[in-house]
């Protein structure tokens, strides 16, 4: 996504330095039995995306960023400045909450001048500015409206101009689309993407959702049992998943093993032929597509690697048949409708699984 990087004029008129612009945090936080411990630095005109599953941590960074959860240790810097022990209010920052959290009792206009108000603005100002980022946000006619008498897209918008209207530095955004149903996600995903993709400062996204993530953000930070374990790119995070939870996140089989040539032998046993030639530890992934299945072990197949199966469960994956697999290799595997039924698959049922070297995507450990 291309990005307005967002480099503000020094004092002389020149551009500060990399170094002194954008976020750079150290976010340490204990909980309990819990131990959050994250490294996040992004430019000007970044949108990170923190990805894990539940109780990974996320929203606590997400709170620590904000001020709302304080650090036991590390640091905080946006745009050179300390900010780890500046409440809340005096920080730069503008929040999106999963529920947007706008005052009921106020229109869509004052929702959003209530942050420049609180920055100083004066009343007149501060409405002259909330109608402007409410025309931006296409709700220039909504602006006399509370807030229940918005739809959910609606209300996100207003919700993000509120954070926006305060020129942030560091922009926070709580799952922001989860209120939203199916088809209100779409649209306003794309809207929200344009939005970020013209921010200048930094933004950072805590979702659950691989989609959001892919569509929304330039890298992706996975966070699993308060530890980073991957980050990069989506293109690079979907083509190398390091854990089990990223794999089914982009929605491949992922394996570990010791690489030999153009021959993995897996940790869980058998061996996986692969176009890679590689050497040590490596793994092995490739898309439940990828997978064909047939009742009674294939002859003259070209497929390189050919398992022997068990159907552990079966279960509707979009227009097509997600099946998971036991045996001699743990796997999913996706096909139609029309092939689950003349293949007469069942929980129980014994069949051979194959996949095509070429299929496969191998890749040092």
């Amino acid at each position: 996504m291309p990005k307005n990087p967002g480099k503000r004029p020094g004092p002389t008129g020149t551009a500060p330095g990399p170094a002194a612009e954008g976020l750079d945090a150290r976010l340490v936080v204990d909980r309990g039995t819990f131990r959050l411990d994250i490294a996040l630095t992004a430019a000007p005109g970044d949108v990170v995306a923190l990805l894990g599953p539940n109780g990974a941590g996320k929203t606590t960074a997400l709170r620590a960023l904000a001020g709302l959860t304080p650090l036991t240790a590390g640091h905080l810097r946006l745009d050179g400045a300390e900010l780890h022990r500046t409440p809340p209010e005096s920080r730069p920052i503008g929040v999106v909450f999963q529920d947007y959290l706008l005052f009921p009792h106020l229109t869509a206009l004052d929702n959003v001048a209530f942050g420049p108000r609180c920055r100083g603005t004066g009343k007149a100002e501060a409405r002259a500015q909330a109608a402007e980022w409410l025309d931006r946000m296409g709700l220039a006619e909504h602006a006399g409206a509370k807030p229940r008498r918005l739809s959910g897209g609606q209300a996100q918008r207003v919700a993000l101009a509120r954070a926006l209207a305060t020129h942030p530095r560091l922009l926070l955004l709580d799952e922001p689309l989860a209120a939203l149903d199916a088809r209100t996600r779409l649209e306003v995903r794309a809207r929200l993407r344009r939005h970020l993709a013209a921010f200048e400062a930094v933004a950072v996204l805590v979702t659950h959702d691989p989609l959001d993530a892919m569509v929304l953000a330039d890298r992706l930070v996975v966070v699993e049992q308060g530890r980073i374990v991957q980050e990069g790119t989506p293109s690079d995070i979907a083509r190398h998943p390091r854990t089990e939870y990223i794999a089914q996140l982009v929605g491949l089989n992922l394996y570990r093993g010791q690489a030999d040539g153009h021959t993995v032998r897996l940790d869980a046993g058998p061996t996986v032929s692969t176009t890679e030639d590689l050497s040590g530890p490596a793994f092995v992934a490739f898309p439940p597509g990828a997978v064909t299945l047939y009742r009674d072990r294939p002859t003259g197949s070209s497929a390189r690697n050919l398992w022997r199966c068990e159907i552990a469960g079966l279960e509707p994956h979009g227009d097509q048949v997600r099946a998971e697999l036991t045996g001699e290799l743990p796997l999913a595997a996706d096909l139609t409708t029309v092939a689950a039924a003349e293949l007469d698959l069942h929980p129980g049922a014994p069949v051979w699984a194959t996949v095509k070297a070429a299929q496969t995507h191998a890749y040092p450990a």
